[in-house]
């Protein structure tokens, strides 16, 4: 099945006309491509923020957060396995403490390194097994910054090993609305960094900005996805739902995708539960689309 998916330019362009520069904003443009399908939930409950890593043996292990409304919220992190991407069974125990917003890679090594938020910074933690984690020492990023920005808080990491370095985007938080009528009262835009290690990162400035019309101050949850064409994606969500990008060469295309939204009316600029936080997997060759919906748990989508 298809529909056509609204690709978004969010740069402008400058033409110079009889020596007046000329901004003029590039005009979005639908193209048709397959299409995301709601399939239900993957974890019930009042748990959101998934990761998923492939385990190499068949399963899947599903990283996610409880919701910080929750009765005794310690920023946990629990876990559940796989086979079909579609029925989870939850391990026994948690994982992490205090770790928001837990984005899992599996190291060359054969160990898992978890990147999460803590006390408006971005920490790490490592893991034999994927189920005992121990804290790295240090921050991997803070909210100083080159882009000339006032951060209150970064958070909701994505990390990618790409040729001989680490990638990481995340959040950044802007005390202040973006414009003034939209529903949060904070600003997010989407920062990156590089590392050689994985530990010390070089902070590079923004990534995507959200202060336009498109975005309306929100850009979260970034989702770096290794896709069948050999691009690297990165995906997000915002007011209406979820999008993507593409990463090359040190570059994030200057167009967005906006692929998936599973409000009623998709011209909604602000649905009242959008998808979030979304996290990909490619099972039994389906590509799965996991995402948060507040209070309910953690459900999927399928590329069809």
């Amino acid at each position: 099945m298809s529909r056509k998916i609204l690709i978004v330019t969010i740069a402008t362009a400058t033409i110079l006309i009889g020596g007046i520069i000329i901004v003029v904003n590039k005009p979005p443009v639908e193209i048709t491509q397959s299409s995301w399908q709601s399939g239900g939930a993957a974890i019930r409950g009042t748990f959101a923020d998934a990761d998923a890593v492939n385990l190499g043996d068949g399963r899947y292990r599903m990283y996610y957060g409880a919701e910080p409304e929750i009765a005794g919220f310690e920023g946990q992190v629990y876990s559940a396995v796989s086979s079909d991407g579609m029925n989870w069974t939850q391990e026994n125990g948690t994982r992490m403490t205090w770790a928001i917003f837990p984005s899992v890679i599996k190291l060359t090594d054969g160990r898992y390194r978890m990147y999460f938020q803590n006390d408006n910074a971005i920490k790490s933690a490592i893991s034999s097994d994927g189920l005992l984690w121990t804290r790295e020492p240090g921050i991997r990023v803070d909210r100083a910054n080159n882009a000339g920005l006032s951060l209150t808080n970064v958070g909701a990491p994505t990390v990618m090993k790409i040729g001989n370095e680490y990638v990481m985007v995340y959040w950044g938080a802007i005390n202040e609305k973006y414009p003034a009528k939209v529903p949060n009262n904070d600003t997010h835009l989407l920062l990156w960094a590089v590392s050689k290690d994985g530990l010390n990162f070089e902070k590079k400035g923004i990534a995507l900005d959200s202060r336009n019309s498109v975005f309306n101050g929100l850009l979260d949850g970034a989702e770096f996805v290794a896709w069948d064409d050999g691009s690297i994606r990165l995906y997000f969500w915002s007011y209406r739902g979820i999008y993507h990008t593409v990463f090359t060469n040190g570059v994030f295309s200057e167009d967005a995708v906006f692929d998936y939204t599973n409000a009623s009316d998709p011209n909604n600029l602000f649905p009242l539960s959008p998808p979030s936080d979304p996290t990909l997997m490619k099972i039994n060759n389906e590509w799965f689309m996991y995402y948060g919906q507040h209070g309910k748990g953690v459900y999927y989508a399928i590329l069809k």
